[in-house]
């Protein structure tokens, strides 16, 4: 897969602990920058599923359909309860 290259910033103890963590793993940084925010990402996304599902199925239930109206409009619902 191709990849680009991106420059951001870190703290100077996050630093070494990437570091540390590199030399004990025996892995790249890179590697373990791409693991860790890909990890990130993928929970980031199941978090905000349900609240997204929870937003529509609000915005299905609210309207109300021309048919609906039409129908609301005709029946007698006197004495229904």
């Amino acid at each position: 897969m191709p990849s680009t290259t991106s420059s951001f910033r870190v703290s100077e103890t996050l630093r070494a602990r990437l570091e540390q963590t590199a030399r004990q793993m025996k892995k790249r940084k890179n590697w373990i920058i791409n693991q860790a925010l890909d990890e990130y990402l993928k929970k980031v996304r199941r978090e905000s599923l349900p609240a997204e599902a929870r937003r529509q199925s609000l915005l299905a239930s609210a309207a109300v359909a021309g048919d609906e109206r039409f129908w609301g409009r005709q029946v007698d619902a006197r004495g229904w309860r």
